[in-house]
């Protein structure tokens, strides 16, 4: 190659770059030093090499086409021990390069490069593939917010050091530079020493990180107090079990195990301590004491934290019924598994869109299609759910129909909303029932009255998911407008509004202790919020579709969210880490519960099974999985198949009773 080539080569590269000072300082050197010809004749040819494939690859958009069909055929030919870690970086490259070249205006090369190779992705992408196929000039992506996130974000992606290695040296040996230059721009390599790991579907093998990637982990670096409330009733039941004897004590020990939505409550009243003492004793020969024993230490060494929220106090009959709850509670375990009653909705033909039931299940309702509200009176239908007996190893499951019978309405009909109801939550007590709906709005309805007694006005789109808090009096909401709201039942206007997701919020979770709320979105992510300030106090990151259901656990401690794949994940508050992802399920997750000892979790999914889930041991599983390698991340202690029902809802009662809803399908 000539000296004036290479000096043309270099001074293009320079201009094309808008290095004009760099490029006049070569110019006058090599002018300067163009008379001793032996200066330049000794150039390397290698560099020479680099130089001219490079000013062929930078003409052209086939360059982008041509680097990523040889990066897929080399990733689909490797071997198969590192083919599932390869794989994870073919979709960063292809939506990169796929902007790229609309950001160079080739928009038809990009239209045909995207088409092409869309196939690869649609098994787990296609949400974002169909908000991509949008972008079709340059201007869209900086207009369109998720393309436009996508080009200031970094993947992160888990890979081995020797998949690493494998990766540069087919990128270095094809000279494929324009993929190179994508790689070092938009993926960041997290390279673990030794063999590529066994499990091929680790949630946190390829997470999505924006520029702001220091602030997020400062996010999750913050306090959060997950623990209980402070003079909550099971805090009282420990006091009054230390003034016991040691045999009672032992059994005082057991109740504080024997925790639901009642230890959220902050008790107001001093005459109280006598009638809790009563009830210890009362609870003296109580068969479940002693398997309750280990589920007790975990909950009662939750730490307690005081209220944010100023709590309503609970009227006195409450209390005895919550506490005639404790003392006939059922202990669940992963040999002693609940007792489920299920709701079938029948002649849905009006559409049921969700369903909720009451914490002791007497009550169920329905939101429907044609903007419609029914409640069912499990005691007036005379078929009031039994309580079932608890056996080992035995899942007892009842189904009861819902609708109309010999032509007399069988429900009390709440009409009010303009638009199809897709929320409803029962108040702690059940005098109450907030929903939520298309019309944007959300309605606090009385079941003692059966009237509605307030509209809510503050989402501009439709209302997503709406949630009683552990206490009552306050309700969280979340719409298609990307935010949640805190309100309460005596003020028209949100108390606070969450922002911050970048896609719809999708379903609304609050903690045990009513300081935190946790909102799933349609951007994959579950956010953690604190209620007093507003502010975000946590990010998770790992699910791969939207998120449709989360459930805290009674001790505050730990999260489980499903999306809409089927996967479930299980948080850990403190670090915002996942700790085990629970797979299993065949579509959508819909709704979660944990018992109110915390050792089981239920999932309803819109493949019409309920599972029930080891939490305990599924929370070990990533410690024992780094030292064996064990694979085997499926923790399901039992599968309860529908006749042909998707669960739209499902929860423990406060005696550990799991009530489960939905509507038949039709059939063929």
């Amino acid at each position: 190659m000539e000296d004036d080539e290479i000096v043309g080569y270099v001074t293009a590269y320079l201009k094309k770059k808008g290095f004009t000072q760099t490029e006049k300082v070569f110019q006058e050197e090599f002018q300067h030093n163009k008379s001793n010809s032996s200066a330049n004749s000794h150039l390397e040819p290698d560099i020479a090499n680099h130089l001219l494939a490079f000013s062929q690859l930078e003409s052209g958009p086939a360059r982008y086409h041509d680097g990523y069909s040889r990066l897929r055929s080399w990733t689909y030919c490797s071997l198969d021990s590192y083919k599932h870690e390869l794989l994870r970086v073919l979709y960063p490259v292809f939506i990169h390069c796929f902007m790229d070249l609309v950001a160079k205006g080739h928009v038809q090369e990009a239209r045909n490069f995207f088409n092409t190779f869309r196939e690869d992705h649609e098994l787990f992408h296609l949400r974002d593939l169909q908000k991509l196929e949008g972008v079709l000039s340059p201007t869209h992506l900086e207009e369109m917010e998720f393309a436009h996130s996508l080009r200031r974000s970094k993947f992160n992606i888990k890979i081995c050091e020797y998949s690493y290695e494998l990766l540069l040296q087919h990128l270095h040996s094809t000279q494929s530079t324009t993929i190179l230059g994508i790689i070092n721009k938009h993926i960041n390599f997290q390279v673990t020493p030794g063999q590529p790991s066994a499990i091929s579907d680790d949630p946190e093998a390829v997470t999505l990180t924006g520029s702001s990637q220091d602030a997020a982990n400062q996010i999750n670096q913050k306090e959060i107090h997950w623990g209980l409330l402070e003079d909550s009733l099971e805090e009282r039941l420990e006091k009054a079990g230390a003034l016991l004897s040691d045999s009672e004590k032992g059994e005082g020990e057991a109740k504080e195990g024997e925790t639901d939505e009642s230890k959220k409550r902050s008790i107001e009243g001093g005459k109280q301590g006598a009638s809790i003492k009563k009830v210890k004793k009362d609870k003296g020969g109580s068969a479940t004491g002693k398997s309750a024993k280990p589920e007790a230490n975990t909950v009662s060494a939750a730490p307690r934290v005081k209220p944010e929220l100023s709590l309503p106090i609970i009227p006195t009959e409450v209390e005895h019924s919550i506490l005639e709850d404790l003392r006939n509670r059922v202990q669940l375990s992963s040999i002693a598994l609940p007792s489920v009653s299920f709701y079938t909705f029948i002649n849905s033909h009006n559409g049921l869109s969700c369903s909720s039931i009451s914490h002791d299940g007497s009550l169920v309702a329905g939101g429907f299609s044609d903007s419609s509200l029914k409640v069912w009176d499990m005691a007036k239908l005379g078929q009031q759910p039994t309580t079932l007996s608890q056996g080992e190893n035995d899942t007892s499951q009842n189904e009861q129909m819902l609708g109309q019978c010999g032509g007399k309405r069988q429900y009390t009909l709440f009409q009010g909303h303009s638009g199809p109801v897709y929320a409803a939550s029962f108040s702690p007590v059940g005098d109450f029932i907030v929903s939520s709906s298309a019309d944007s709005t959300i309605r606090l309805w009385s079941t003692k009255l059966n009237a509605n007694l307030v509209c809510y006005k503050g989402h501009n789109y439709p209302v997503w998911d709406v949630q009683f808090s552990p206490v009552g009096h306050y309700f969280a909401s979340s719409s298609h407008d990307r935010t949640a709201r805190i309100w309460s039942m005596d003020r028209i206007q949100p108390l606070r509004i969450m922002a911050g997701h970048l896609s719809d919020v999708d379903c609304v979770q609050w903690h045990v202790n009513c300081n935190y709320i946790a909102t799933g979105s349609s951007d994959k992510t579950v956010r953690l919020w604190d209620v007093q300030s507003g502010k975000c106090v946590r990010v998770f990151v790992g699910h791969r579709g939207m998120i449709l259901a989360l459930a805290m656990s009674p001790d505050g401690r730990y999260m489980a969210s499903g999306d809409e794949d089927g996967t479930i994940m299980m948080w850990d508050l403190s670090s915002g880490r996942c700790l085990t992802p629970l797979i299993g399920h065949t579509s959508c997750v819909w709704s979660l519960g944990f018992s109110c000892e915390g050792s089981v979790l239920a999932s309803g999914s819109a493949d019409c099974t309920v599972k029930l889930w080891d939490v305990n041991t599924s929370i070990k599983v990533p410690r024992t999985e780094e030292k064996s390698g064990n694979t085997n991340r499926l923790r399901s202690l039992k599968t309860l198949p529908t006749k042909s029902t998707p669960v739209y809802s499902l929860r423990f009662s406060r005696r550990n009773l799991l009530f489960a809803a939905g509507a038949l399908a039709k059939s063929g």
